[in-house]
């Protein structure tokens, strides 16, 4: 399909409130009650953690974390050794594999805030060994575009991959400052790839014209194998765009594991 034949039209659906054991608050976009998992991805949320909460020591296995952090710190330690403190802009990967435990806890005795991302592992490497790796915010490549300021987490010259093909976007959009002329940035995954986009703040508009849909702070869509988006505003829009491979094969999840 060339993209001058890619769907332009997309639904906007609205991220749920969810609350874990111990208080913390999160907007999950899926699963839901209305949105199930979208292959290859397991889980995406909004967090916040408050200073007297946080996730003591759980376990994970079958599938991969990626924690991009939006504001404070947070603490987190693994039973692979690994201690440290990703801070807003900076981002970390665990590969759960065979089995891992780590906990997460607000840095500093203040809040925290950030996305959360789960990737299925491919029934092939389901007993990978653990790992972990991390990246901070300047060695995320940042690309200035005419009125879109794109940093890849994962993705081409990002040091940060997983054992699914996929690509992390955290993209700005600005209007011009007087609001009279909108500013845009067009999304084109690879063809054979599934992908969302959720709105972290601001608003804008899907498909870059008057009639396209509004998508606000807590919204996303979802794209399928071979669809395109344009995101339009007149004053700022903050997004994640994900997109990976598919995996053909179902996802099944039982609280903190994926087989």
């Amino acid at each position: 399909m060339s993209s001058d034949e890619r769907p332009t039209q997309h639904s906007i659906r609205d991220a749920a409130a969810v609350t874990h054991a111990g208080g913390m608050r999160a907007t999950r976009a899926f699963p839901t009650n209305t949105h199930s998992h979208l292959d290859p991805f397991v889980l995406f949320e909004r967090f916040h953690i408050e200073p007297d909460q946080g996730f003591d020591t759980h376990p994970h296995a079958g599938f991969e974390i990626l924690t991009y952090m939006l504001e404070g710190g947070m603490a987190h330690g693994d039973s692979l050794g690994y201690e440290s403190t990703p801070r807003a802009g900076d981002a970390m990967r665990i590969t759960a594999g065979d089995g891992i435990r780590h906990s997460e806890f607000p840095a500093d005795d203040a809040a925290c805030s950030g996305l959360q991302l789960w990737v299925n592992l491919p029934a092939d490497r389901k007993e990978l060994d653990p790992s972990y790796a991390e990246a901070s915010s300047d060695q995320l490549p940042t690309e200035e575009r005419a009125s879109a300021t794109v940093t890849t987490v994962v993705g081409e010259g990002s040091p940060l991959d997983l054992e699914t093909p996929m690509e992390y976007l955290d993209v700005s959009v600005t209007g011009s400052e007087s609001g009279s002329d909108a500013g845009s940035w067009t999304w084109e995954p690879p063809a054979t790839w599934v992908g969302f986009c959720f709105v972290v703040s601001g608003s804008g508009t899907v498909d870059g014209d008057e009639d396209g849909a509004k998508l606000e702070a807590g919204q996303f869509v979802t794209l399928e194998g071979g669809d395109s988006l344009t995101l339009s505003t007149e004053t700022e829009c903050r997004v994640v765009a994900v997109a990976g491979e598919p995996h053909g094969q179902e996802i099944h999840q039982r609280g903190p594991f994926v087989a």
